[in-house]
């Protein structure tokens, strides 16, 4: 089991991402705060800000249980959960990453009521949240 720290972004996994000896994007390592966990099909689109540079849509990627999605494939996977004491890794795609230093990191996401029908999705906020991580 992960030891999970209590803001939303954790600390641990804050790295760049190589791939075929090219940095090609940054990861961050993010614990849901909704107390029952959360099925793909009720998350929202994430934001990812670091330094003032905001990526979305089609740049983030999650891997949740070490299977990854893009976030446009989450909305119809009612059948994936993310639990409450397992991490979700963001993938940024960002040619060259991050440099090494002290970063602003702020993710901000929502997802919708499990217990509201469809016609009633009410959008509920985990809201944005800020850290300041060191990439090494």
């Amino acid at each position: 089991m992960t030891m999970l720290e209590k803001p939303c972004i954790q600390s641990r996994g804050f790295k760049n991402v190589e791939k075929n000896g090219k940095i090609i994007g940054f990861q961050v390592n993010i614990r849901s705060l909704y107390y029952r966990g959360l099925w793909l099909s009720q998350l929202r689109p994430a934001t990812v800000s670091v330094d003032g540079e905001t990526f979305s849509g089609d740049q983030i990627t999650w891997t949740i249980n070490g299977d990854t999605y893009t976030q446009a494939e989450m909305s119809s996977l009612g059948d994936v959960h993310w639990g409450i004491l397992e991490p979700a890794t963001l993938t940024v795609a960002k040619e060259g990453g991050l440099e090494a230093g002290s970063h602003d990191i702020e993710v901000s996401y929502t997802y919708s009521c499990s217990y509201f029908p469809p016609v009633a999705d009410t959008v509920l906020g985990a809201g944005t949240h800020k850290r300041r991580l060191i990439l090494v």
